[in-house]
Protein backbone atom coordinates (compact mmCIF):
# COMPACT_ATOMS: atom_id res chain seq x y z
CA UNK A 1 0.00 0.00 0.00
CA UNK A 2 1.18 3.81 -0.30
CA UNK A 3 0.13 7.03 0.77
CA UNK A 4 -2.78 9.19 -1.53
CA UNK A 5 -2.51 12.74 -0.98
CA UNK A 6 -5.40 14.85 -2.08
CA UNK A 7 -4.90 18.75 -2.70
CA UNK A 8 -8.26 21.19 -2.21
CA UNK A 9 -7.32 24.42 -2.62
CA UNK A 10 -4.91 25.43 0.16
CA UNK A 11 -5.01 22.59 1.87
CA UNK A 12 -3.60 19.31 1.63
CA UNK A 13 -4.30 15.87 2.83
CA UNK A 14 -2.17 12.73 2.82
CA UNK A 15 -3.16 9.33 4.24
CA UNK A 16 -1.36 6.15 4.62
CA UNK A 17 -1.96 2.77 6.69
CA UNK A 18 1.47 1.59 8.58
CA UNK A 19 1.09 -1.69 9.72
CA UNK A 20 2.92 -0.96 13.09
CA UNK A 21 1.59 0.13 16.71
CA UNK A 22 0.11 3.88 17.13
CA UNK A 23 3.32 3.81 19.55
CA UNK A 24 5.72 3.67 17.28
CA UNK A 25 4.49 5.67 14.48
CA UNK A 26 4.43 8.47 17.55
CA UNK A 27 8.11 8.09 18.95
CA UNK A 28 9.02 8.21 14.73
CA UNK A 29 7.56 11.30 14.50
CA UNK A 30 8.51 12.55 17.85
CA UNK A 31 12.39 11.38 17.87
CA UNK A 32 15.25 13.37 16.39
CA UNK A 33 15.92 9.88 14.74
CA UNK A 34 13.15 9.09 13.68
CA UNK A 35 12.58 11.93 11.74
CA UNK A 36 15.34 12.13 10.09
CA UNK A 37 14.77 8.58 8.66
CA UNK A 38 11.80 9.52 6.80
CA UNK A 39 11.23 13.22 6.19
CA UNK A 40 13.05 13.84 3.45
CA UNK A 41 10.78 11.36 1.53
CA UNK A 42 12.61 10.42 -1.95
CA UNK A 43 13.31 14.03 -2.53
CA UNK A 44 15.82 14.79 0.35
CA UNK A 45 18.08 13.06 2.97
CA UNK A 46 18.10 14.80 6.50
CA UNK A 47 21.30 14.65 8.46
CA UNK A 48 20.33 13.35 12.38
CA UNK A 49 22.66 15.67 13.73
CA UNK A 50 20.24 18.74 12.36
CA UNK A 51 16.91 17.54 14.17
CA UNK A 52 16.10 18.85 16.97
CA UNK A 53 12.83 18.40 19.09
CA UNK A 54 11.38 20.16 22.13
CA UNK A 55 8.10 18.60 21.95
CA UNK A 56 5.57 20.83 23.70
CA UNK A 57 3.12 23.32 22.28
CA UNK A 58 5.32 26.58 22.12
CA UNK A 59 8.54 23.80 21.23
CA UNK A 60 10.59 24.38 18.21
CA UNK A 61 11.00 21.71 15.77
CA UNK A 62 14.00 22.04 13.08
CA UNK A 63 15.70 20.05 10.40
CA UNK A 64 17.96 20.40 7.33
CA UNK A 65 17.30 19.13 4.11
CA UNK A 66 19.69 18.28 1.75
CA UNK A 67 18.09 17.80 -1.77
CA UNK A 68 19.88 15.66 -4.47
CA UNK A 69 21.36 18.80 -6.29
CA UNK A 70 23.37 20.05 -3.20
CA UNK A 71 20.31 22.34 -2.08
CA UNK A 72 20.01 22.67 1.79
CA UNK A 73 16.94 24.44 3.29
CA UNK A 74 16.67 24.93 6.76
CA UNK A 75 12.82 23.83 8.39
CA UNK A 76 11.44 25.38 11.41
CA UNK A 77 8.20 24.57 13.10
CA UNK A 78 6.33 25.56 16.23
CA UNK A 79 4.50 23.05 18.20
CA UNK A 80 0.75 24.43 18.97
CA UNK A 81 -0.30 21.06 20.33
CA UNK A 82 0.99 17.41 22.01
CA UNK A 83 -1.42 14.68 22.51
CA UNK A 84 0.80 12.11 22.37
CA UNK A 85 0.34 9.56 21.15
CA UNK A 86 -2.45 10.62 18.89
CA UNK A 87 -2.12 13.82 17.24
CA UNK A 88 0.52 16.63 16.08
CA UNK A 89 -0.14 20.13 15.63
CA UNK A 90 2.22 22.33 14.21
CA UNK A 91 2.87 25.51 12.51
CA UNK A 92 5.64 26.94 9.93
CA UNK A 93 5.49 30.75 11.54
CA UNK A 94 6.73 32.11 8.18
CA UNK A 95 4.41 30.78 5.86
CA UNK A 96 1.45 30.12 8.52
CA UNK A 97 1.19 26.68 7.40
CA UNK A 98 -0.28 24.33 9.69
CA UNK A 99 -0.24 20.66 9.92
CA UNK A 100 -1.83 18.54 11.72
CA UNK A 101 -1.12 14.42 12.09
CA UNK A 102 -3.54 12.17 13.19
CA UNK A 103 -2.38 8.66 14.90
CA UNK A 104 -5.27 6.34 15.27
CA UNK A 105 -5.18 2.74 15.93
CA UNK A 106 -6.62 0.66 13.42
CA UNK A 107 -6.68 -3.21 12.52
CA UNK A 108 -3.65 -4.68 12.06
CA UNK A 109 -1.51 -0.93 12.74
CA UNK A 110 -2.08 2.25 12.42
CA UNK A 111 -3.93 4.84 10.32
CA UNK A 112 -1.76 8.29 9.91
CA UNK A 113 -3.61 11.47 8.27
CA UNK A 114 -1.41 14.62 7.76
CA UNK A 115 -3.82 17.63 7.14
CA UNK A 116 -2.08 20.48 5.73
CA UNK A 117 -4.12 24.08 5.87
CA UNK A 118 -2.90 27.37 4.90
CA UNK A 119 -0.59 26.41 2.17
CA UNK A 120 1.26 29.08 0.24
CA UNK A 121 0.71 29.17 -3.19
CA UNK A 122 4.03 27.54 -4.38
CA UNK A 123 2.60 24.64 -2.31
CA UNK A 124 -0.60 24.22 -4.00
CA UNK A 125 0.77 21.37 -6.38
CA UNK A 126 0.56 18.22 -7.49
CA UNK A 127 4.05 18.09 -6.84
CA UNK A 128 3.90 19.13 -3.32
CA UNK A 129 0.91 16.50 -3.11
CA UNK A 130 3.51 13.99 -4.21
CA UNK A 131 6.28 15.14 -2.07
CA UNK A 132 4.23 14.76 0.91
CA UNK A 133 2.79 10.91 -0.26
CA UNK A 134 6.95 10.29 -0.51
CA UNK A 135 7.33 11.04 3.01
CA UNK A 136 4.85 8.96 4.04
CA UNK A 137 5.89 6.04 2.22
CA UNK A 138 9.56 6.71 3.65
CA UNK A 139 8.23 6.48 7.24
CA UNK A 140 6.20 3.53 6.12
CA UNK A 141 9.67 2.13 4.79
CA UNK A 142 11.62 3.44 7.91
CA UNK A 143 9.05 1.60 10.24
CA UNK A 144 9.29 -2.23 8.52
CA UNK A 145 12.69 -2.44 10.29
CA UNK A 146 12.42 -4.30 13.36
CA UNK A 147 14.73 -1.40 15.23
CA UNK A 148 13.61 1.50 14.11
CA UNK A 149 12.92 3.98 15.98
CA UNK A 150 12.36 2.36 19.45
CA UNK A 151 8.64 2.82 21.49
CA UNK A 152 9.13 5.65 23.47
CA UNK A 153 7.19 6.07 26.64
CA UNK A 154 4.44 8.80 26.44
CA UNK A 155 2.81 10.21 29.10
Amino acid sequence: MTASAELRGDELIAKRHLPVDPERVWAALTSPAGIAAFWGGSHATVPPESVIVDLRPGGEFTLDTHAPDGATRRLRFVYVSVAAPHELVFDEPITGLRTTINVRPADSGTDLMVHQRRLPAELQTAQAADGLASILDALAAHLQHPNATPRRRTR
